[in-house]
This record gives structure tokens, C-alpha cells and sequence, in this order.
């Protein structure tokens, strides 16, 4: 089980850094075509798709900053927290000396790189023990430009009139979007939590990332909050990279979360245009990789 974990999670951040996901990739051809043809938009989107295709072709990163690779692990009782974290570790360091990954893990003090993109919580990963047996994989390599643009608001906010209701949601999303101005790398991808508190917010809105972009809510208020939020965002008209232009962002995913009476936390996970993430499930030693996570149903776990 060692080596097929290894092997799995190395193939599994290939695919990620080198080969945008379809239903990201169809989101911004569709983009291309809705800018106005000539437009500095529309030639930045077509740059992107450029690079993608070379990035495919030749298993190279699509961006130089190869971000900080985020795990979800469903893993069974006979396979151990222990063996699953080593297997994560052994396949970031391959990764980097294969040139999938750059070097970015640097302490924060002496600004030091540890040279393999591994340290004090790098990677991140994430695991939870299941009953039943096999395993279910999520990555996501998210990148520290985007990441400086996420943000988080606490409700009631006077600045903006956002009081504590969907209203107060949409102004502190549409707020932060404002604010990022395409130095998130536009066109975005947003995950949002409602709700929790400010770690779960964080969390539970970067999860979303992992979900479809054609794919909806269930919940038909956050559903709707989708499709409002997404309209009301390209409608600020920032554009790809802050250029202008009708696309500043290619979906939104929402999700919600219980809190504290005294606490309303809105929180926006913002995602460049490099949406970055492979997904796997490994069943009797088989792994089966899906362009759709195995672990996150729409709006939620």
C-alpha cells in the first residue's frame, strides 16, 4: 500500500500542476467568446489557453508559483494517519525534483527554503478515518497570489450597509471581489462560507473549490446567492487580470455553516484562473482518478 500511495499521490500532483481541469478550462473558452474580439481581455484569455495547452503538452506547471499543495483524505481503519502523511511527503519531494512543483516552502522567520516544499504545515493535509474500505483523494494546488486576495468580513459591516442577512453576505463578497481588482490572477473561481467561525470559514470556503464549476447548490438560497454573486461580480467589470472585461469571475460555490450568535462570519476562498486540483478514489489497491472530487457533494461534505 506504501508504493501505491506514494505512486498515486505524485501522479496525482502531476495532473494537478500540469493539466488544467475541463470544466475550468471550458469555463474560460466560453469567456474568450464573450469578450469583445480584439480586446485586451479577450487576448488574455487567450494567453491563458495558450498556456494551458503547452503546460499539458509538455507536463510542465502552469504557473511559477506552484502553490501550497492542500490534501483531503478519506482514508480506512487498516491504513494508518501515519502511512497516508509519509506517502503526502514522499510524493511532494519527488515532485519537486521532477519539476512539477517549485521549492516555495520558506520559513517564515529566517527565510530559509527548506528546498522540497515540505515544513512546519506544508503541505497542508487534511484526514478523516472512515469505516468502509478504500480511499478517497482531493488536491489542490493553490497559489499565494490568490491566497493574499481571499478575505474574510464579520457582519455587521456599517462600511459597505451590510447588515446580517443574505443582503450583508452579497455586499461583503461583491467588497472583496472589488478589492482583489485581478491581482488574484482574474478571471476567479470564489468558494464562500457563511457562517462558522474564522478557521471553519477559511476551510469549509477553499473545499468548495473542489466542486464542478457547472455544478449547483442544493440548497436553493445558496443556489441562488451562486448565480447572483457571479453576475453582480462580472458586473464590476475588472476583467481578466484586472484589464476590464466581462469576465472577472468564472463561478462562484457557496456553502454554510452554523455560528455563534455573537459571531457572523463571511468568508471568500478566491481561486485564480489556475485552478489547480486532482481528485482519486483507490479501491483494492486500484487507483481511479475523476475530473469530479469523490469526497464533496454540491454545497457541502
Amino acid at each position: 500500500m506504501r508504493k501505491i500511495l506514494q505512486e498515486t499521490f505524485l501522479e496525482m500532483i502531476r495532473r494537478a500542476a500540469t493539466d488544467l481541469p475541463p470544466d475550468v478550462e471550458g469555463a474560460i473558452r466560453r469567456a474568450s467568446k464573450a469578450e469583445e474580439r480584439g480586446s485586451t481581455a479577450a487576448g488574455a484569455l487567450g494567453i491563458l489557453l495558450e498556456n494551458v495547452a503547452m503546460a499539458r503538452a509538455e507536463s510542465r506547471p502552469m504557473c511559477q508559483d506552484t502553490g501550497t499543495n492542500t490534501w483531503w483524505i478519506h482514508h480506512p481503519v487498516d491504513v494508518t494517519a501515519g502511512t497516508v502523511k509519509a506517502a503526502v511527503l514522499w510524493a511532494t519531494r519527488r515532485a519537486v525534483r521532477l519539476g512539477y512543483l517549485r521549492p516555495n516552502a520558506v520559513d517564515s522567520v529566517t527565510g530559509e527554503n527548506s528546498g522540497d516544499n515540505t515544513g512546519v504545515g506544508q503541505p497542508v493535509i487534511h484526514l478523516e478515518q472512515r469505516a468502509r474500505a478504500g480511499m478517497a483523494v482531493d488536491v489542490l494546488l493553490k497559489g499565494g497570489g490568490c491566497e493574499n486576495v481571499s478575505g474574510q468580513a464579520a457582519l455587521p459591516d456599517f462600511s459597505i450597509g451590510a447588515g446580517r442577512d443574505l443582503d450583508g453576505v452579497r455586499k461583503a463578497v461583491l467588497k472583496i471581489v472589488d478589492f482583489a481588482q485581478g491581482r488574484g490572477c482574474a478571471p476567479g473561481v470564489i468558494g464562500v462560507c457563511v457562517g462558522g467561525d474564522r478557521v471553519t470559514g477559511y476551510e469549509l470556503a477553499k473545499q468548495q473549490l473542489l466542486r464542478p464549476l457547472t455544478d449547483r447548490s442544493p440548497d436553493r438560497v445558496l443556489a441562488r446567492l451562486e448565480r447572483t454573486l457571479l453576475k453582480e461580480s462580472n458586473e464590476l467589470e475588472i476583467g481578466p487580470m484586472g484589464f476590464g472585461g466581462k469576465t472577472t469571475i468564472l463561478a462562484v460555490k457557496a456553502v454554510k455553516a452554523h455560528r455563534l450568535p455573537a459571531s457572523f462570519f463571511v468568508t471568500v476562498s478566491y481561486s485564480c484562473w489556475s485552478l489547480r486540483r486532482a481528485h482519486v478514489r483507490i479501491a483494492r489497491g486500484k487507483p481511479t482518478f475523476s475530473d469530479t472530487s469523490f469526497l464533496l457533494k454540491a454545497g457541502g461534505r
